[in-house]
């Protein structure tokens, strides 16, 4: 139940970083990738911070302190910076298709790492779910923006940061609780984002933001930010890190509908064949039995 419990919370968790990456191709004409990460993860922190003061959580240990900062400037930081970049190439829905390659990435570097064992039956389940979301999307590539092929090849590198976020925040998590963990990591990476975003000037275009996008940058820090990630830490102490992963195929879903919705992106009858799929592929990975 543990295992299926992590999977569930997972799948919400990827389910709204889907509509966040819609969120965040709505606003990407009025402001830099800089300022999208800063109202990603600057007002998700401050929605996490209170939360952890009054539930008194666990803080990591002091001398996991710099390796827990380490993460979240790489994670909310680097990932972030990167993957707001990639989607002002492409659209959302194929932005996330790329970003649905987490859990090849994750089983990869979990491998190279001895922290998790392949089997064929992983394997096999995270190639259902990833083949399903590219049947999915696969008839509206031809329709992608010129140059979109930089977004995906840009996010691809991207997701490199977000699977050894997977693998290697779980010790560390395991020694303090999820929401110390989350809060001290997305305060590292928001810090950081701060400050490049004074020196690079990204504040100024939040002049020229109207009533619509300030709504929608809320949804980013509240939604897309501090809840999708409490509940990703959350599913990741439950889960094994490629099981989590796995979930990350929803994403290009939510982000392609929400995508229909806000700016017309093109939705089209193979999302239900997907979706199928995507679901298929969740229960193989993760309804494997352990040895006795």
């Amino acid at each position: 139940m543990g295992e299926w419990a992590g999977v569930a919370i997972a799948l919400a968790s990827s389910s709204l970083g889907g509509t966040a990456a819609a969120i965040t191709r709505y606003l990407v004409g009025g402001a830099d990738p800089i300022l999208l990460a800063i109202l990603r993860w600057g007002i998700g922190f401050f929605c996490l911070l209170p939360c952890a003061l009054m539930l008194g959580v666990r803080w990591p240990q002091r001398p996991d302190w710099p390796a827990v900062a380490l993460l979240g400037v790489c994670f909310f930081g680097l990932f972030f910076i990167l993957y707001n970049i990639a989607v002002s190439y492409t659209t959302a829905a194929r932005a996330s298709l790329a970003l649905a390659t987490l859990p090849l990435h994750t089983m990869v570097v979990g491998a190279l790492l001895g922290v998790e064992r392949l089997t064929a039956r992983k394997i096999t389940g995270v190639g259902i779910a990833v083949l399903g979301v590219a049947a999915a999307l696969a008839a509206g590539l031809a329709q992608s923006p010129p140059g979109a092929w930089r977004g995906e090849l840009i996010m691809t590198a991207a997701v490199f940061c977000m699977a050894f976020y997977n693998v290697l925040s779980r010790p560390l998590m395991q020694r303090s609780s999820a929401l110390g963990f989350l809060t001290v990591g997305m305060g590292a990476g928001a810090v950081v984002l701060v400050l490049a975003g004074l020196v690079k000037g990204s504040f100024a275009a939040l002049d020229h933001f109207a009533t619509a996008q300030w709504i929608a940058g809320i949804y980013l820090g509240i939604g897309g930010g501090a809840l999708a990630f409490i509940l990703w830490v959350m599913a990741l102490r439950r889960a094994t890190p490629t099981r989590v992963a796995n979930t990350m195929t929803v994403n290009p879903i939510a982000a392609a509908l929400l995508a229909a919705l806000l700016i017309g992106e093109p939705i089209t009858p193979n999302l239900l064949v997907g979706l199928i799929a995507v679901f298929a592929g969740v229960w193989i990975a993760t309804s494997e039995t352990k040895p006795a």
